[in-house]
């Protein structure tokens, strides 16, 4: 069965290449209209000369390597397993690649995310959210009964929704009970999750009582800790792990043959790390699982200020892989300026467009953008303010680091993977 699966992933995998490039996607040439996606990159057009119709976002073929590679080896380095958030990209090709350098499986969020990475064949899937949808739970009934090497975990937060998922799985005739992890929240104002230590074991309780499901471990999110500090996050993981030690006294473990333990978004995975280093011996082996997923383009602005790298440089640095490339289309004053890239283009919900570099439009040159600065986004357009020497001329290309990459990938459905002479090698297909 797990053979049939991964041939039938990778002819999903391969069928993307075979994808007609047509209107559907954005700054693709307008000559490459009824090509296959394969046929393009196999051409090897240049970003700037082959075609590319502005706006366009490029990701860095070299930074995306580096940015796997640099956390394979953290993980490795520190004793983790690795499912990273796939929610970040929904892109199959990169999951894949990420299983390539180590993933253990791949981090969701809602249902159909889990379908998509089940449609490309992924065997291991960690669902951070409680999952209390009925169809959604007879789809997953069915997927496991299907396929006996396919692995899911999923949180409970409440008993309640442990009551709406045994139902649903009873009715769906499931013969594999659910993996789940009770969810520890971050605290009073966090997110999701159970408040209290007493409250997790009342969860525990009613998983016990249902025979569709089953207590693996804990997990929670350490960025969600109110006014997050070294200090506050430590406390909240060394609660995270005092609970799974007091669940394995209290035999919640019995018969496993691992147990699992999971946090770590992309912020604070140093102390994950740490935390997660001085659980002790329990009855079955540990999975230490982290779940960081904006590490796979990393970005200019918030994760580029809260990467934990920045406090262990020692151990590496990743690089930002996403440029947002738009054309100057007005430039009414000396100082003010407008591309032809807006909210429907660049990720806004955290930080503006970083003007970094300006490809001439009459020489082909590119140059630093000094003294130019994104001010503000329209729908479609993106002002710009020029100060000093900041030179912009209507057709320059105005080359942008972006902040937050989980609203950046999802506004593309076919992205670029460009070497830095601004070969285009590859496209990366979304599934938002």
């Amino acid at each position: 069965m797990a053979a049939d699966n991964a041939v039938n992933a990778a002819e999903r995998l391969r069928d993307l290449a075979h994808e007609r490039v047509d209107h559907r996607f954005k700054g693709l040439p307008p000559d490459a209209e009824g090509m296959t996606v394969g046929e393009l990159a196999a051409e090897r057009r240049n970003l700037f000369t082959g075609g590319f119709t502005t706006p366009v976002l490029a990701l860095s073929a070299e930074h995306l390597e580096h940015n796997l590679a640099l956390m394979e080896t953290y993980a490795t380095r520190h004793g983790l397993s690795f499912a990273p958030h796939g929610k970040t990209s929904m892109a199959p090709q990169l999951f894949q690649r990420q299983i390539e350098h180590g993933a253990w499986g791949i981090t969701l969020a809602v249902p159909h995310q889990a379908r998509v990475a089940r449609a490309f064949g992924v065997q291991r899937i960690f669902l951070a959210n409680e999952l209390v949808d009925a169809p959604a739970l007879h789809w997953l009934a069915g997927e496991l009964d299907a396929d006996p090497d396919f692995r899911f975990i999923c949180y409970v937060d409440s008993v309640r929704g442990v009551e709406l998922m045994d139902a649903a799985l009873s009715e769906a005739g499931a013969s594999r009970p659910v993996d789940v992890v009770v969810e520890l929240g971050a605290g009073d104002g966090a997110r999701t999750g159970v408040r209290t230590e007493a409250e997790c074991f009342d969860i525990a309780n009613a998983v016990a009582a249902a025979d569709t499901l089953r207590l693996v471990g804990v997990a929670g999110y350490e960025g969600e800790v109110p006014n997050a500090s070294p200090e506050t996050v430590g406390a909240w993981l060394r609660r995270l792990t005092a609970l799974l030690v007091d669940f394995d006294k209290a035999s919640r473990f019995a018969d496993l043959d691992e147990i699992v333990v999971s946090a770590g978004g992309s912020a604070w995975f140093d102390a994950v790390a740490e935390a997660f280093s001085e659980i002790p011996e329990l009855s079955a082996p540990v999975r230490k699982l982290l779940r960081s997923g904006a590490y796979v383009s990393h970005d200019d602005g918030h994760y580029k200020h809260l990467t934990p790298f920045n406090r262990v440089p020692e151990e590496g640095a990743l690089h930002p892989a996403f440029r947002l490339w738009a054309q100057v289309v007005s430039r009414p004053t000396p100082h003010q300026a407008f591309t032809n890239a807006g909210k429907r283009d660049a990720a806004y919900d955290l930080d503006l467009p970083e003007a970094q570099v300006v490809r001439d439009a009459r020489t082909g040159e590119i140059r630093a953008a000094t003294g130019v600065s994104v001010t503000g986004l329209s729908d479609q357009h993106g002002w710009v303010r020029t100060e000093g020497g900041g030179d912009l001329a209507v057709g320059d290309w105005l080359g942008m680091g972006l902040s937050h990459p989980c609203t950046s990938f999802d506004k593309w459905q076919l992205i670029p993977l460009v070497e830095a002479d601004g070969t285009v090698v590859d496209f990366v297909r979304t599934f938002f």
